[in-house]
């Protein structure tokens, strides 16, 4: 069923956002899931990391900081899995438009730069199917630690990359973690046909770029007769 290089046979849209922490990448979901649902578009919007299924374990797992990097893998591919087959597909099969912030690339990123194989990763994720737009906002690493910093006081462990021992200084760490998790995005911009944006820039004038880009996608998209879509089930 799944393939990442090939289009998937579905009524539906899959749209999905990537970027570190601090790329402003759900901010610009958010925005884009409310101009869909104001158009009218049956709408679907899922999050990484937010199966109910694994979503206790993981917090567990984090507060007592016994996640090894392989571990992280299994139990986000697990929820990866989970929403994949209750959310996205039951929801593209019935021709909604599916937005999701963050995809399988997340974990192609991150879990390589924590050391687990990249083939290893890729094969993991062998079911994921290709989104009909991959949406990257590329943010210098000094304007996204701003603006995390700016928004809370501290950085949170995993987040950090602490659990790596690159740095003993949370920010320092941070800074060369998310640096190689960008390294890992960039080299899969054009593998992956990645819409690139800077995320740097004014928020509207990015939504603006977004709007743009998700219309031209939706040109020949026809969304379901009337009654034969059960509703937002994000």
């Amino acid at each position: 069923m799944g393939s990442l290089d090939q289009s998937h046979p579905y009524f539906g849209r899959l749209i999905i956002v990537e970027g570190i922490n601090g790329s402003g990448k759900s901010t610009q979901a958010a925005l884009l899931r409310k101009w869909l649902e104001a158009e009218g578009h049956p709408l679907i919007f899922t999050e990484w990391n937010s199966s109910q299924l694994v979503r206790q374990t993981t917090k567990v797992g984090k507060k007592k900081k016994f996640l090894t990097p392989t571990t992280f893998s299994l139990l986000h591919a697990t929820d990866f899995a989970d929403r994949l087959y209750h959310q996205l597909l039951p929801g593209l099969k019935a021709g909604a438009i599916v937005v999701a912030d963050r995809y399988a690339y997340t974990a192609f990123a991150r879990d390589v730069v924590r050391g687990v194989d990249r083939e290893w990763v890729r094969n993991l994720y062998g079911f994921a199917i290709r989104p009909d737009l991959a949406i990257y906002f590329r943010v210098p690493i000094e304007t996204s630690i701003e603006r995390i910093l700016n928004g809370r006081q501290k950085l949170k462990y995993y987040e950090a990359g602490m659990d790596l021992g690159f740095a003993t200084d949370e920010v320092e760490s941070f800074r060369i973690f998310q640096s190689r998790v960008i390294k890992e995005y960039e080299k899969m911009i054009e593998e992956f046909d990645f819409f690139l944006i800077d995320a740097s820039g004014d928020i509207d004038e990015q939504q603006a770029v977004v709007r743009e880009r998700v219309s031209k996608m939706l040109v020949n998209y026809r969304a379901p007769k009337k009654g034969l879509w059960p509703g937002n089930q994000g």
